[in-house]
């Protein structure tokens, strides 16, 4: 779907009435269904981030800008609790993401790192999930603080990675490697999630009314 960049910012990410107390959780939908279940869930007055990245595809007689969602198949929400059903049943979902009979959590910063890089309007892109290497920290520029694995390629660029861990879905953004620095390793939190097995998906079947 082509979209302009004011809609993809607007469905990026929309204002839900829960506040930051409510946790992040992650949504299965239906294959190229992600637009129509972040709407409708939208409309629902869940708060909904659908990070969405512009690529140009080729066809023989003309050239189209999109905007594809940076991790096909997946939307995030927030205000979960108690509407598990209400989630379920819109068009566009197939499952909530979930670990051990519950949904499972998305960290808030994880979210944040991305929704920045969506703010910006920074050149991302998806890339293989990548957990080991080495950890850089933004020291300065709009994305100062951002955390991730540097990545160098073969033409001299860099990009720094940021993943979603419950996922395994990794994201590269264009850094200049001049304004990058080692980034000290910090212990895992108490709260934090990190799946040792893939996450298992809930259906409609799986909800009781």
């Amino acid at each position: 779907m082509n979209e302009a960049p004011g809609v993809t910012n607007e469905m990026a990410t929309s204002s839900g009435s829960d506040g930051g107390a409510v946790m992040w959780h992650a949504v299965y939908t239906r294959h190229q269904n992600e637009k129509v279940a972040a709407r409708n869930l939208e409309h629902k007055g869940f708060e909904v981030f659908l990070p969405l990245y512009s690529e140009i595809r080729r066809w023989k007689d003309r050239r189209k800008k999109l905007y594809l969602p940076v991790f096909p198949c997946y939307v995030f929400l927030r205000g979960l609790l108690g509407r598990r059903l209400d989630v379920l049943t819109t068009p566009g979902v197939h499952s909530v993401v979930g670990n051990a009979g519950r949904a499972a959590l998305v960290p808030q910063e994880e979210i944040e790192a991305i929704r920045r890089v969506v703010d910006i309007r920074a050149h991302l892109e998806p890339c293989p999930y990548l957990r080991i290497g080495d950890r850089a920290r933004v020291k300065t520029g709009p994305l100062r603080g951002l955390e991730g694995i540097l990545l160098r390629k073969r033409d001299g660029s860099s990009r720094l990675i940021l993943s979603i861990e419950l996922l395994r879905r990794s994201v590269a953004v264009e850094v200049d490697e001049f304004t990058v620095e080692r980034a000290v390793p910090v212990a895992r939190g108490r709260g934090e999630y990190w799946p040792l097995a893939g996450p298992s998906l809930w259906t409609p079947a799986d909800v009781r009314p």
